[in-house]
């Protein structure tokens, strides 16, 4: 009777610990800063909230940091440069990541199932769920068909889906699903191998209008190009 009721208050406590670790973990992150955004990125099963503030902060960065002093720079542009510095090995995260980004950066990481540690080439888990909505909901054919082709095969991976994007990036402007896989393969997923306690973050900041994104401009074959 003795045995039983002590494990039976072992079992209590343990689940009292599992729910207030559990709940702790769950709010890990509270500075949100683009909540006033539309919703970007839905799937049932995964930190919406979390990965649409990812996908924002994303956006602001790569904006700021490719636009310079340039006053007419546009978010495509910069997804152009972003793809191609990525998949050829010439991003410099120290450089561009800000501040806030880190900070969800180091609450996604608490989102099991968005990695893995065996996948030698990237650290997105390719069969999670996030991935899983990822490749389900992007709107261009052939990418969806390119996209699910790797993942069916196992053959995944940043560059070889990174080829057809160069080409593409600026689908990334109306389709989140696919911006979304952008911020985690090619941005998010590359800062495990940064050290960030190096990083200066005391950089000064410019403000990002999400909404300047001339229709006629998009259609330039040459954004994002240097000539």
């Amino acid at each position: 009777m003795k045995i039983k009721m002590n494990l039976k208050l072992t079992s209590i406590v343990f689940l009292l610990i599992f729910t207030v670790f559990s709940c702790k973990k769950e709010s890990h992150f509270s500075d949100y800063k683009y909540t006033d955004k539309p919703v970007a990125f839905t799937c049932e099963g995964i930190n919406s909230k979390l990965l649409n503030e990812a996908l924002y902060s994303f956006e602001d960065d790569i904006t700021k940091h490719y636009k310079g002093k340039s006053q007419n720079y546009r978010l495509d542009q910069a997804y152009s440069q972003i793809i191609r510095n990525s998949v050829f090995g010439r991003l410099k995260l120290e450089d561009m990541v800000s501040k806030h980004t880190v900070s969800i950066f180091e609450a996604l990481k608490n989102e099991n199932d968005l990695w893995d540690a065996n996948n030698t080439k990237s650290h997105l888990n390719y069969n999670g769920t996030a991935m899983n909505c990822i490749s389900n909901g992007i709107k261009d054919k052939s990418l969806k068909t390119t996209l699910g082709a790797l993942l069916s095969t196992n053959s995944m991976s940043p560059k070889l889906f990174g080829a057809p994007l160069t080409t593409k990036y600026r689908y990334a402007l109306n389709d989140k699903n696919l911006a979304m896989y952008i911020a985690l393969d090619l941005y998010y997923a590359k800062m495990f191998d940064v050290d960030f306690s190096k990083v200066n973050f005391n950089k000064p900041e410019q403000k990002v209008d999400f909404n300047k994104l001339p229709p006629k401009q998009m259609e330039d074959p040459h954004a994002g190009h240097n000539h």
